[in-house]
């Protein structure tokens, strides 16, 4: 296996049938494994050793789950399911198991299942260049930018290592994003932010506005202002994080499992049923099929009812 065909099976891992259309358990098990190959020099793992840290990572930073069980055990999914080209499961008696096995956490614990990335796979991954670029791949094809710091630091990855290594290897499988979407929303939301008004300027320069994606770009989110808002740079994070979210009739949802202290961190409560601020006349909505997207995808809605 070279390089580049390892990246290419990255592109196109098969997608898990989770009942949603967003399902980042995959790729972020498989970053999880290169921050473990990064620290330890191997990417050999028991369940047990990582069903809580990439079951926290999926609960972060994938969709919301209903049972409590089940968010504690959701590393089982990519553990048995990631695709045998680049994995090797095994149990304690070192005999294969097959991706057909249940997504069961206590089998999984029972059989004393142990698994690590394939030698040819670890080999190409020794090098911090490769590794930085398949990194970069799933960052880039799974998530959007608001997130990469964070996930890059609970994977114990470090993100400037990935924004300087290996660009060449990445920059033509990425998805070019328009250059003036940012200047068209900033100037539709009249360069404040549509929750909270934040406003700032240095000089003539808005300075902690950014133009927040409602569908992500890496899953086929438009560069349209049909689809962008203008926000804060906290309000962008927090939306893209799922804490805050919209509904149909463009009022702010703050999520249920969100909670605070301070009167800072308090203050997010009162955005609650808020309106959201609306464009300049003339310019595009807020499309409804980007919107609920996004309530189902991305915001951590009641638990009660979530997929």
């Amino acid at each position: 296996m070279t390089v580049d065909e390892l990246l290419r099976r990255l592109t196109t891992l098969r997608r898990a049938t989770t009942g949603t259309g967003r399902a980042p358990h995959k790729p972020l098990l498989l970053l999880w494994l290169l921050g473990r190959l990064s620290e330890t020099g191997s990417s050999t793992v028991t369940y047990d050793e990582a069903a809580e840290p990439v079951s926290r990572l999926i609960n972060d930073f994938g969709p919301t789950v209903a049972s409590p069980a089940r968010a504690r055990d959701r590393a089982a999914m990519p553990f048995v399911h990631l695709e045998r080209e680049l994995w090797d499961l095994r149990d304690l008696h070192g005999e294969p198991i097959g991706p057909g096995v249940s997504e069961s956490g206590a089998l999984l614990r029972r059989r004393e299942a142990h698994g690590r990335l394939r030698p040819e796979v670890e080999k190409i991954l020794a090098d911090p260049r490769s590794r930085a670029a398949a990194a970069r791949v799933l960052l880039d094809r799974h998530f959007t930018p608001a997130l990469e710091g964070a996930i890059c630091a609970a994977a114990g990855l470090d993100l400037t290592d990935l924004e300087l290594a290996a660009y060449d290897m990445v920059a033509a499988r990425r998805r070019t994003r328009r250059a003036g979407f940012t200047e068209e929303v900033l100037r539709a939301y009249a360069y404040a932010c549509a929750m909270c008004g934040f406003d700032g300027a240095l000089g003539r320069n808005p300075v902690g506005l950014e133009a927040a994606h409602v569908r992500w770009h890496s899953h086929e989110g438009p560069d349209e202002v049909s689809n962008g808002i203008a926000l804060c740079s906290l309000h962008h994070t927090l939306f893209d994080l799922g804490v805050l979210g919209l509904t149909l009739e463009l009022r702010i949802r703050v999520s249920e499992l969100y909670v605070a202290r301070s009167p800072a961190g308090l203050a997010l409560d009162d955005l609650h049923d808020q309106p959201l601020s609306t464009p300049r006349p003339g310019r595009p909505a807020l499309d409804a099929v980007h919107l609920r997207w996004h309530g189902r995808e991305v915001f951590k809605g009641d638990t009660a009812t979530a997929a």
